[in-house]
């Protein structure tokens, strides 16, 4: 069997070993346990359940909440020749039914379904007629309310132990505490399960806090400081731009990310930033789930997290090659007060989500007692603004309406154009005489789309870009001039997020069944900030340490190199050589030293002060450390 499973291991992903308790688990498994496993950010949690699953006939049953990640996994699967489907939002009855017949007929070893989808009957009723031979549940912690991201969907993700009753459970998961470890124990009921969790520690990355009123000299500095690839994560969309713009400005290579740009931006920017022809991505949490790559030198947080579990997982994308990263948070005096804003002024309260829902069926005239099926697109600032809503808390509000699934929120860009020529053949072909530049590209479209001189025509941009070798943004400079000069009724209409509606409209009756769960989610997310702020505000415990502490990890040990530990005991002895060492070689700016030393400034200028007083370095006229 050991044989077996590295063979497969270096057959689909090329890894000549397993690491951490991989191996172990996997065994497990293969013995028909149920397992609860976790993992750090990193460790590999998926080969636990794609590898025995390739092993065994029959199909993999996987449970994940976020359909960003279900495509990232079934696309990282096709890519290696394994067959995998996936069931998201949007496809209509006929595609489904389909779907889940190959599943059944069709030799497939991965289904991906998330747990809304799993509550459909007809999917239950399919999935008793699959030959299972493993059960995922993945990013388990979602199954606690006392989780990061608690999804009450994943209540109901027991069921798969009645429709599968041979095949084991594997649940998994990245950050859960002691109590979202219990939780899930007992809410997927797994028959006497193993669990198996692999220390949290990092030890090769360095976690820092820094507490400056420049940030943003900082992040040049920081991002200076290492060679290789960064992430900055950010809050909002806008300051993606703005930091993306500053570091471009400065000399760095930099681009953007998040979830409002459209799927072609999106793979342009990340293969970019994949094969390092742009070294740091500017981004929202939006970016980097799934995303596999492994030398991350640096992950920067600009802007203070919601809680320990999303700082603890986004700083983990660094250094997954278990070589040096630092995983750094930039703060200001204002961050505190901002933190709390953002996260706490604007939690929605019960009036406002019934409000919020209300407005949301109104917006796309869903009659009462209704419930339409197909996916919605809408513009969100668009929507906010019609109704008078804060931005903030509306979208705090459509997250608690997807996860206690009234609605299915998947946050991406989409254009829908549609053109129809309204001048006759005649006036068509002279006008493609006066401008022979454009000629091949609307030759192209009528070739194209038959009707489009009778009807309003949905058109492909990307399909159109490649047929003519032309640019999305050039073809639709062309379609605007048609549509200037009386040619053509050109319509091009952007959104940002689309929405599903799960249940059926019931106006307030919807939001009492979860009116309960809102305050006290409300209450859980107010102590994972304060959770958050007292880690930024820790200035005696070993970063590394309060971490692991926190993910109930009892330690005492000390990682030796976050800044905590680096301004403790005899370190400033050791800085004063430093120091002096550097300036023995050329005078240095203040702030030349805290880069150099990769140290916490007041230290750096403390230790300044002894040598001065001391009198063993001086200040020369471009305001330099120098020898005496």
């Amino acid at each position: 069997m050991q044989q077996s499973i590295k063979s497969i291991l270096t057959e689909y992903w090329g890894y000549p070993d397993f690491r951490g308790s991989q191996e172990q688990i996997i065994t497990s498994v293969l013995e028909g346990k149920d397992i609860l496993a976790l993992m750090p950010t990193g460790g590999g949690k998926s080969l636990c359940y794609q590898v025995p699953a390739l092993v065994n006939e029959g199909i993999c049953i996987v449970v994940s909440p976020l359909v960003a990640l279900i495509q990232d996994q079934v696309g990282q699967l096709k890519s290696r020749g394994v067959k995998a489907v996936s069931l998201v939002g949007g496809i209509s009855f006929e595609e489904l039914t389909n779907l889940l017949d190959n599943c059944i007929y069709g030799n497939y070893k991965f289904l991906y379904l998330s747990p809304e989808r799993l509550q459909q009957t007809m999917v239950q009723e399919r999935i008793r007629e699959m030959n299972v031979n493993l059960i995922a549940i993945d990013e388990a912690h979602c199954i606690s309310q006392w989780g990061n991201d608690f999804r009450p969907a994943y209540l109901d993700c027991s069921i798969l132990r009645e429709l599968a009753p041979n095949a084991p459970t594997i649940a998994l998961t990245a950050t859960a505490t002691p109590k979202v470890m219990q939780d899930i124990l007992e809410n997927l009921e797994l028959n006497d399960p193993q669990v198996y969790k692999d220390s949290f520690l990092r030890r090769n990355i360095t976690f820092k806090v820094k507490h400056t009123e420049d940030k943003l000299y900082h992040l040049k500095s920081v991002i200076e400081s290492v060679s290789g690839s960064a992430i900055v994560y950010v809050r909002s969309r806008r300051m993606t731009v703005t930091l993306a713009d500053y570091l471009n400005k400065n000399g760095f290579n930099a681009s953007f990310f998040h979830g409002g740009i459209s799927k072609t931006d999106k793979e342009e920017r990340l293969n970019s930033w994949l094969t390092e022809k742009v070294s740091t991505m500017v981004a929202t949490n939006a970016f980097g789930m799934g995303v596999d790559k492994a030398n991350v030198r640096l992950v920067v947080h600009y802007q203070i997290p919601e809680s320990v579990e999303s700082y603890f997982q986004e700083a983990g994308r660094a250094g997954r090659d278990d070589k040096p990263a630092s995983a750094i948070l930039l703060t200001s005096p204002e961050d505190k007060d901002r933190a709390k804003q953002q996260f706490l002024a604007h939690l929605p309260n019960v009036a406002f989500v019934k409000k919020l829902y209300l407005q949301l069926n109104n917006y796309f005239q869903i009659p009462y007692g209704e419930l339409v099926q197909e996916t919605q697109e809408f513009e969100f600032n668009t929507f906010s603004k019609r109704y008078e809503l804060n931005p903030n808390m509306a979208y705090h509000g459509l997250r608690v309406l997807d996860q206690n699934s009234v609605v299915a929120l998947s946050e991406n860009y989409n254009e829908k154009t549609t053109l129809r020529f309204v001048s006759s053949k005649n006036e068509i072909f002279s006008y493609l005489e006066k401008h022979p530049k454009s000629a091949p590209i609307i030759q192209t479209i009528l070739r194209t789309y038959g009707g489009i001189t009778e009807f309003d025509t949905k058109i492909n941009l990307l399909l159109l870009s490649k047929k003519t070798s032309a640019s999305e943004k050039h073809i639709k400079t062309i379609l605007q001039q048609l549509h200037d000069d009386g040619i053509a009724d050109y319509k091009n209409v952007s959104s940002d997020i689309e929405l599903t509606f799960l249940v059926p409209r019931e106006d307030d009756r919807t939001i009492n069944r979860f009116a309960k769960r809102i305050k006290d989610l409300n209450e859980i997310k107010k102590g994972n900030l304060l959770a958050m702020l007292a880690y930024v505000e820790n200035t005696n415990r070993c970063r590394s340490s309060y971490l692991l502490n926190y993910f109930g990890e009892n330690t005492k040990d000390k990682c030796g190199v976050c800044d905590i530990c680096r301004t403790s005991g005899h370190l400033t002895d050791e800085l004063r050589n430093v120091v002096l060492n550097l300036i023995k070689d050329r005078p240095h700016t203040s702030r030349q030293l805290v880069k150099l030393t990769q140290l916490d400034e007041a230290l750096v200028l403390e230790v300044l002060q002894e040598l001065m007083e001391d009198e063993l370095i001086q200040l020369n006229h471009k305001n330099e450390y120098t020898n005496t």
